[in-house]
């Protein structure tokens, strides 16, 4: 750690100053202006990422974006050690168990509920920021979303799931029954059911909702289950399986709203979506103000992106024989046709 001992040198250049003082030493000892010295060698940052999948991995490129424009390039400024768990919880303990041992580490990235949950557990001498995570309250990473009150902070990927089922009303007006598959192991997705029945009631919408423990159940959980409509929140195991869903939804004819608009580009049929990119560079930004010294985690809010935009997939419309309205087509930022 770093930071944490060029801390202790500057305390001791400070107490060293003093005694000179004392003395009537003319000579003003090194660090004497109050500024502390600067750390030696680059920046360490620890990346776990859950698993792979296309939002997550947006995630990491904004961050090593955003990391970049203040600075931090090049092996003599930033050094990365990023592992991702593939889903498993023993490589996710492991993972971020090699983290919390790295006594040259300055900060970790926590990508995903899972990891972040590993990393505020395990680590506690250094700063953790996570970032995709859907509920921090409920995942028990800080005391409040205002003043998170330990080393661990970050950025919130909290999706605007009643937008999402009013956009399914506007594609599919006659829509009933939306089925969502999730993983009754990640408490981001619990929690995205429980917001998704509570829209719904006010939607006139019935949620019929079906957990599994493994991606590879994915297709055979939604094959399963008779609904007008699908609706895939921010679930690590579902959509890293996505495909599998949205060949149920083909099969059936039935639309697909997800929470992210990756998941559109991949063959979801529409969203009201967060940029993950953006959130990425979100969470770098913070991180410089944590590695400046310029913030401590405890008092550091979480952050999250409160402009949502409109990603709509034509091509995934045709196969299930579903026109959007023009005036969705004019308001997408992003199209995609094949």
């Amino acid at each position: 750690m770093k930071l944490f001992k060029s801390a202790q040198i500057a305390a001791g250049l400070a107490a060293t100053a003093l005694v000179l003082s004392a003395c009537g030493g003319s000579t003003p000892a090194p660090g004497a202006s109050g500024s502390a010295p600067a750390a030696e060698g680059p920046v360490v940052i620890g990346i776990g990422q859950y698993v792979s999948h296309p939002s997550l991995d947006a995630v990491v490129t904004g961050f090593k974006k955003g990391m970049a424009d203040a600075g931090y390039t090049g092996d003599d400024k930033v050094k990365y050690d990023f592992a991702n768990a593939q889903a498993d919880q023993a490589n996710n303990t492991a993972m971020i168990g090699k983290f919390a041992a790295d006594k040259d580490m300055d900060l970790v990235l926590a990508v995903a509920t899972p990891t972040a949950q590993a990393a505020a557990q395990a680590i506690t001498t250094i700063p953790v920021l996570f970032s995709a995570v859907t509920d921090p309250l409920a995942a028990k990473l800080v005391k409040s979303l205002e003043a998170p009150g330990g080393n661990v902070t970050g950025t919130s990927d909290k999706n605007p799931v009643k937008e999402q089922l009013e956009l399914l009303k506007k594609i599919k007006p006659e829509a009933k029954t939306v089925g969502i598959v999730y993983s009754s192991g990640e408490v981001n997705s619990q929690v995205q059911v429980e917001w998704a029945k509570e829209a719904g009631a006010e939607l006139g919408l019935t949620i019929e909702a079906k957990a599994i423990s493994a991606s590879s159940e994915v297709q055979q959980a939604a094959a399963g289950l008779n609904v007008d409509a699908f609706y895939v929140p921010t679930d690590n195991a579902v959509v890293s399986a996505l495909e599998g869903l949205l060949q149920v939804s083909q099969d059936k004819k039935i639309p697909v709203i997800s929470a992210d608009g990756e998941s559109v580009k991949r063959g979801a049929t529409a969203t009201y979506g967060l940029n993950y990119e953006k959130l990425g560079e979100q969470t770098a930004a913070m991180a410089v103000k944590l590695l400046k010294g310029e913030a401590k985690p405890e008092t550091m809010p979480v952050e999250t992106i409160t402009k949502v935009e409109l990603y709509v997939n034509t091509a995934a419309a045709e196969k299930i024989g579903l026109t959007f309205p023009a005036d969705l087509l004019s308001e997408a930022v992003e199209t995609y046709t094949k």
